[in-house]
């Protein structure tokens, strides 16, 4: 890598570190609220959970078979089968249940309770199903054969104490932790919730995220492009990015370029937001919207005044223009991005994303993506400009602990950024990157 001491441009550079530890500073967890079991997927919990009674709540079987003593399958083989008489069917959620004696043996379901007098159960393949013919593959369903819970069975294998018994307890006992605070409850939780019998939760509810792209040459996906106009995909790339993220995305179609239009959009959404993010108008052009009608409300707009938007450059490439504050009487987070497509989704990345993971009340060390080290895997070196810390979008391969570069460095070059997994971070005094150098690489799956 080669080196070079950056540059003072004359005015203030906000670092990526800063603008994200002011970002993070101001963004506040939601306040908790009790949520419906599938309500509450993607939240996270804001107390630690107890076991209130064991799972499973009592002894049964992990098999479809037959519940036995063992003395009388000890010995058990195909030539000498032990010949039982079967005194009833045991079913999941069966209620009374017949006791087992010497010589006696009860059909058994997966999931039964273990009846009294039992000591194992062994599977029906290891048994004639009661046919009196040899190993059987299946049970006659009891509705097709009631006779079926009756008559003898012949068992060709012996069994030892507690074969094919789930114990009771055996996955977690009454009183143990089932969840901590601060887990975020995907589906794996949400059984165990169910389980353990916890119809509701107490969670910080997901952020709901407002997306506005501004342009008006943006035209809606399916509509006809006339001369000068382009597709709207930041708010589509933003909104996905942000459910991806763990929010409630809601997208908001291109506004276009007057700042009252726009200024009366934003009023119109803060009803609905914990967090708004803009995409476009934050540079220094004669229509660059986002800045002119947020420095407005900076300055005390009545309508939707409450806080402040700075507008500020950093030091990062592609995402110079940036803009932070809060909006509106709640004073509601709000982040302008710009609006190049690659600049907008890697601000989304840096910035966004861990907003949104502060706002579900995850730690800081949580909010972001993970990273990795790996070796640039390349034809040619890489440039990058003196005093700006560049995200190149790559190709990481896990296994060779390698990543290459997809695409060119331009911040409009979208196909490139659909066929990465990963961003390649050069940093700020870092102006040349040779092939087999070590950088650290963001991971975007």
């Amino acid at each position: 890598m080669t080196s070079s001491a950056p540059q003072d441009t004359g005015h203030r550079l906000w670092s990526v570190d800063e603008h994200l530890a002011d970002i993070l500073a101001t963004v506040r967890p939601l306040e908790p609220i009790e949520l419906q079991l599938l309500d509450a997927q993607g939240c996270v919990l804001v107390e630690d959970v107890t076991v209130p009674v064991a799972l499973p709540p009592f002894d049964n079987s992990s098999m479809d078979g037959y519940a036995v003593r063992t003395a009388d399958v000890q010995g058990a083989s195909e030539e000498f089968p032990a010949v039982l008489t079967v005194i009833g069917d045991v079913a999941a959620g069966s209620g009374e249940l017949p006791t087992v004696g010497p010589g006696e043996a009860a059909r058994i379901m997966t999931g039964a309770p273990l009846p009294p007098g039992a000591e194992a159960v062994v599977p029906v393949e290891w048994t004639d199903g009661g046919t009196g013919g040899g190993a059987a593959s299946g049970m006659t369903p009891a509705s097709a054969a009631p006779e079926g819970a009756g008559g003898e069975v012949r068992v060709h294998r012996a069994a030892e104490a507690r074969a094919h018994v789930r114990a009771r307890g055996s996955d977690v006992q009454a009183g143990d932790l089932a969840l901590a605070a601060g887990t975020v409850l995907g589906p794996p939780q949400i059984a165990l919730l169910a389980a353990i019998g916890r119809g509701t939760v107490r969670v910080r509810p997901r952020p709901r995220v407002v997306v506005l792209s501004t342009g008006s040459e943006l035209v809606q996906p399916g509509e006809a492009l006339t001369s000068g106009t382009i597709y709207d995909s930041n708010s589509f790339a933003l909104a996905a990015a942000a459910r991806d993220a763990g929010a409630i995305a809601y997208r908001v179609g291109a506004v276009a370029d007057d700042a009252d239009t726009l200024r009366s959009t934003i009023e119109d959404q803060l009803i609905r937001a914990d967090l708004l993010v803009t995409t476009g108008g934050v540079s220094v052009g004669a229509y660059d919207v986002v800045k002119e009608a947020l420095t407005s409300v900076a300055a005390g707009d009545e309508d939707i005044a409450g806080g402040g938007i700075d507008f500020r450059k950093l030091a990062m490439q592609p995402g110079k223009p940036q803009g932070f504050g809060t909006i509106g009487p709640d004073h509601t987070p709000l982040l302008a991005l710009p609006g190049n497509p690659v600049s907008s989704y890697v601000s989304f990345e840096l910035f966004v994303r861990p907003a949104i993971r502060a706002l579900m009340g995850l730690p800081e060390s949580e909010v972001g993506r993970p990273s990795v080290r790996a070796v640039l895997k390349a034809d040619k070196a890489l440039g990058s400009p003196a005093g700006r810390r560049q995200f190149l979008r790559g190709k990481y391969d896990a296994e060779s602990g390698t990543v290459s570069p997809v695409g060119g460095s331009g911040s409009h070059l979208i196909a490139a950024l659909a066929h990465a997994d990963s961003l390649m971070v050069v940093p700020e005094e870092v102006t040349s990157v040779e092939p087999g150098s070590e950088l650290e690489v963001v991971l975007l799956g």
